[in-house]
């Protein structure tokens, strides 16, 4: 079986939830695929949001692209509701000022029907991401 981005809204993804909104920069474009697009916090750490899927995935691989990040933690549930987070991956120091990061770990092997990105801190008072990835394959249920 072919591994997708569980993510994107075109695969059926939905955002639960997001701790700051702004009108010109949601929180739905982290799900649109696109690079261009991007959600931007409005201060204050931690900010998170969560990405529900539409049937448990077996993750293999996660990625974010971001903008000023400093420290990230991701976590998973596999609840029908997003309860009971489990972490799963955190990263400090992502990237450098100035530059736009793409944060990717490879060796990954879990189950997940939400994940939540826990922006911990950032190099800046705002941060943006632009993308986030989640390939993997469906669950037999």
């Amino acid at each position: 079986m072919r591994a997708i981005d569980w993510c994107r809204s075109s695969a059926g993804a939905a955002l639960v939830l997001a701790t700051s909104s702004d009108e010109q920069h949601p929180a739905e474009n982290v799900a649109d695929g696109s690079s261009e697009t991007f959600w931007t916090t409005t201060g204050m750490f931690p900010q998170e949001f969560i990405i529900g899927f539409p049937k448990c995935v077996k993750i293999s691989k996660v990625a974010i692209q971001c903008y000023l990040v400093r420290t990230l933690r991701i976590e998973r549930s596999v609840s029908k509701d997003p309860v009971g987070f489990q972490q799963c991956i955190e990263k400090g120091k992502i990237l450098n000022l100035n530059q736009q990061g793409f944060c990717g770990n490879n060796v990954l092997s879990f189950s997940a029907t939400y994940l939540r990105f826990i922006i911990k801190s950032g190099f800046d008072h705002f941060v943006s991401v632009h993308r986030v990835m989640a390939e993997g394959t469906a669950e037999n249920t």
